[in-house]
């Protein structure tokens, strides 16, 4: 099954979804592990491409919006539909809605920021995970 993790900044924080989901990736390729970010938005994704280049200037995060880079080789990819259908370590959603592939995956992670929008659809997905019998765990993260 599934784990499933919303992380929301704290509300001192500074930053949004897109810096969380950057610091996100980093530790999470910090296990080694495969990283594919639901983005939907092509605005968003190309910002989050931008972001993703210029995190931190002493470190690489090597990544690729699909369809642009190497699914093969490219162990951070941002993809609008859920492709490729082979990647199924982490997946981190930037939609507003439950992708309905997320059950291919071993961890969903869900970044929630100050946005009331973004926080209302948070709230949504993490009930509708429950009503599917999910166990969803919230942290709190101060950037």
């Amino acid at each position: 099954m599934t784990r499933i993790d919303f992380y929301s900044l704290e509300s001192d924080s500074r930053g949004d979804r897109f810096l969380l989901t950057c610091r996100l990736v980093e530790r999470i390729r910090g296990h080694g592990l495969r990283v594919m970010i639901h983005c939907p938005d092509p605005e968003q994704a190309r910002h989050l491409d931008r972001l993703l280049w210029t995190f931190r200037q002493d470190s690489f995060l090597p990544h690729g919006i699909v369809g642009r880079a190497d699914a093969g080789l490219t162990p951070i990819l941002i993809s609008p539909d859920g492709q490729p259908e082979t990647e199924d370590q982490v997946l981190l959603n930037l939609s507003d809605s439950m992708p309905d592939f997320f059950d291919r995956f071993d961890r969903l992670c869900e970044p929630i920021d100050h946005d009331p929008a973004v926080k209302g659809a948070g709230r949504q997905r993490f009930r509708g995970y429950r009503d599917l019998g999910y166990e969803p765990r919230h942290h709190r993260i101060r950037l």
